[in-house]
C-alpha cells in the first residue's frame, strides 16, 4: 500500500537516536488556471526487466537512505538497528558494490544513543550526502550536522558542509548527478519556515538561500522537490489543498523556482476522476528534455508535463486501475535522462500480487512492467544507473535493497 496521508499537516522523520516532528499550517493561494485534461489508460505489459541479487544488511538494521552512483559500480547506506536496551541503537555507514551487491566496506560504527544517520544521496562526482543526528546528553532532540563521502569510494567521511544556519534541518535533497550546484529544501530553525539551500556540496559552499511562502509549501500541502539542472530550477510538485478529498476536485500544482533569482512560476496539473489527484506522491525530472512526470494518490495516475511550455504532455492511468483507485496509486519515481525514460514505484501492483516498476517513455507510454517487487517503503524513488539499465530499490525487508534491471 502507497504511504497515504488523508489527514496530515505534520511532517515526521525517525532517526535511529531521535524522533523528530514538525507541523504547520497554512491557507493555499490562488490557483492559476489547470492544464487541459487528456487521459492515457494503457494496457499492462509483459515484462521485460528482471529481478537481480538481493542485499542485506550486515548486522540486520534497517536502512535509512541509499543511493548509487551513476558513473561507476558504487553505492551506500545508512543503517540502524535497535537493541535490547531502550532508546540505544547500532548504527553505521556502509558502501556497496552496485553490480554484485556486495557490501565493500563498514565504518562510522557506534552503538549508544549519541550517534545515527540518513544517506541522502549521491551527488555529481561520485560525492555522498550524510546527516549526522547528535543528541546531546541529557537531551531528546537530535541536532543536526552534514557529513561528505568525497568520493564514496573512499569509504569514509572524509568531510563536512557546513549549513546556511546552525541546525538547519534538510528534509529533502534533489537528485542531480549531472552538476555541482546542489539544491536541498530545509526548515529555518528559526522560524522554521520552510526554504531552498542552493549550494555546492562537494566544496561546502553557499550560493543561495530562496525563502519559500510558509503557506503554500507547508508540509501538509506534500511538497516534493526535483531537480532541472539544465534550466537553473528547482522544480516542486505540491497539492495547495493538503491533498483533501473534495468536489469539485483541485488540482496538484508544480511550481518552478529560478535559482539564480528565486523567482517562482506556477502551473496546475491535470485534475482527472471524481476527486481530482489529492496528494503527489512522486516527482523526477529529465533536465535534457525538460520533462517532468508526477504520481498522484486518489485517482491512480502518473502525470508527464512538458517544463518549458509548462502544459501538460499526458497523463497515464495505472494498469488495472481506475480514477479511484487510491489503495493502488503509484509512488516514487527515478528519472533516465540517457534512455529518457521514467521508472514508477508501485507498492501494491492491481494486476499482480506483491509490487511493480512501470517504466514509461515521456509521452506517458507503458513500454515495461517489472514485477516480483515487495517494496518496504516505495516513496523512495528507485536508485538507476541508466548507462546501465540497472537499479535498485527498497525492500522486501527493511534491511534490504532489491536490484533489478531495465
Amino acid at each position: 500500500m502507497a504511504f497515504f496521508r488523508p489527514y496530515v499537516a505534520c511532517a515526521i522523520g525517525v532517526t535511529a537516536a531521535a524522533v523528530l516532528a514538525g507541523c504547520r499550517g497554512g491557507t493555499p493561494g490562488p490557483l492559476p488556471n489547470a492544464v487541459p485534461q487528456s487521459v492515457s489508460r494503457e494496457q499492462p505489459r509483459v515484462p521485460q526487466g528482471r529481478l537481480g541479487v538481493l542485499l542485506t544488511t550486515k548486522d540486520g538494521g534497517q536502512i535509512f537512505g541509499f543511493d548509487i552512483n551513476q558513473n561507476g559500480s558504487d553505492g551506500a547506506f545508512a543503517t540502524s538497528k535497535t537493541t535490547n536496551k531502550p532508546g540505544v541503537f547500532t548504527v553505521s555507514m556502509d558502501t556497496f558494490d552496485q553490480d554484485t551487491g556486495a557490501i565493500t566496506n563498514t565504518f562510522a560504527g557506534a552503538t549508544g544513543s549519541v550517534n545515527s544517520y540518513a544517506f541522502n544521496g549521491i551527488l555529481a562526482g561520485d560525492v555522498g550526502f550524510v546527516t549526522h543526528f547528535y543528541v546531546p546528553k541529557g537531551q531528546i532532540f537530535a541536532k543536526h550536522f552534514y557529513d561528505v563521502m568525497n568520493p564514496v569510494t573512499s569509504g569514509t567521511f572524509t568531510g563536512k558542509w557546513t549549513p546556511p544556519a546552525l541546525n538547519l534541518n534538510v528534509q529533502q535533497t534533489a537528485r542531480n548527478q549531472s552538476t555541482a550546484e546542489n539544491v536541498v529544501m530545509a526548515g529555518d530553525p528559526k522560524t522554521g519556515n520552510p526554504e531552498l539551500v542552493v549550494t555546492d556540496i562537494a566544496a561546502n559552499k553557499i550560493q543561495k538561500v530562496i525563502p519559500l511562502d510558509p503557506n503554500l509549501f507547508v508540509g501538509g500541502n506534500g511538497p516534493i522537490l526535483a531537480q532541472d539542472p539544465a534550466a537553473n530550477k528547482a522544480v516542486i510538485v505540491l497539492s495547495p489543498d493538503g491533498g483533501a478529498v473534495r468536489q469539485p476536485p483541485i488540482p496538484t500544482q508544480t511550481v518552478l523556482i529560478d535559482l539564480a533569482t528565486g523567482k517562482n512560476t506556477l502551473f496546475s496539473g491535470f485534475n482527472n476522476g471524481p476527486f481530482g489527484p489529492g496528494y503527489p506522491n512522486g516527482n523526477a525530472v529529465d533536465s535534457t528534455t525538460h520533462v517532468e512526470a508526477t504520481t498522484t494518490e486518489l485517482n491512480a495516475q502518473v502525470e508527464f508535463y512538458d517544463l518549458t511550455k509548462q502544459t501538460g504532455i499526458a497523463a497515464a492511468q495505472l494498469p488495472c486501475t481506475s480514477n479511484q483507485s487510491q489503495t493502488l496509486s503509484g509512488a516514487g519515481i527515478a528519472a533516465d535522462s540517457i534512455n529518457h525514460l521514467f521508472l514508477v514505484s508501485v507498492p501494491s501492483y492491481g494486476c499482480s500480487s506483491g509490487s511493480a516498476i512501470l517504466v514509461y517513455n515521456e509521452k506517458g507510454t507503458l513500454v515495461e512492467t517489472i514485477t516480483g517487487f515487495t517494496f518496504f517503503l516505495a516513496e523512495p524513488p528507485a536508485a538507476i544507473n541508466p548507462s546501465k539499465r540497472m537499479g535498485w530499490a527498497f525492500g522486501p525487508g527493511p534491511d534490504q535493497l532489491q536490484q533489478f534491471f531495465y
